[in-house]
């Protein structure tokens, strides 16, 4: 039975994953993301930043699936990084970052790419991977300050990429999007349903591995 592998420590990821009917294993990668970025240049795409820092995630947990005893898995890796005046906004780490960053996109829109990466493992080794991202267009609204304050104290913003939830917290600061809602929170249901496809695998056999359905 096919195991699914989340490569990621956000617990967002796996609320959506679980809401969709997937108990996923999780084991953490442990990538430098920005020895990554530093080593693809100052020249790469965005897209094609946040879809090999999914790569490289999805990649670095393989070891710890061979130390497991996980033989037969399919494992997704994500990144999620927002694209606003030419720039990449991971997480900001700071409140001070953070306010930056909302005084920056307040009233604005701005792109939140969402890099995945998907590897079928089978008796252990790599058979097959697909990887790709998406972009949704978020519009953000204007908090005043002493709510956006309020919010920078809660920690919420300074952890996530862009300084903002579209789930929790900071969902009250977005006044729509245009895409995948499910790809803000931080794995694209369409987009990995897709590259599970392109490795051989339908979202009706995960369901089964869950024990969703006989």
């Amino acid at each position: 039975m096919t195991s699914f592998v989340l490569a990621s420590a956000s617990p967002a990821r796996l609320a959506v994953l679980r809401s969709a009917g997937v108990e996923p294993v999780v084991r953490v990668s442990g990538v430098d993301e920005d020895a990554v970025i530093a080593a693809l240049g100052a020249d790469a795409a965005p897209e094609h930043v946040v879809t090999e820092l999914a790569r490289a995630k999805a990649n670095d947990v393989l070891p710890v699936l061979a130390r497991d005893g996980i033989s037969d898995a399919v494992v997704v890796g994500c990144d999620s990084m927002l694209l606003i005046d030419g720039s990449l906004q991971g997480k900001p780490g700071t409140v001070d970052v953070a306010r930056a960053r909302w005084s920056a996109m307040a009233g604005r829109s701005a792109t939140l790419l969402t890099g995945h990466s998907v590897l079928r493992i089978a008796e252990g080794a790599m058979v097959s991977d697909a990887h790709d991202h998406s972009a949704t267009v978020v519009h953000f609204g204007s908090p005043p300050d002493a709510d956006l304050e309020a919010y920078l104290a809660t920690g919420e913003p300074l952890q996530v990429a862009g300084a903002f939830t579209l789930d929790s917290l900071g969902g009250w600061f977005v006044d729509r999007i245009e895409g995948d809602p499910s790809s803000v929170i931080g794995i694209g249901l369409p987009l990995v349903r897709r590259l599970l496809a392109e490795v051989g695998v339908g979202v009706a056999e995960l369901w089964a591995s869950s024990g969703r359905v006989g």
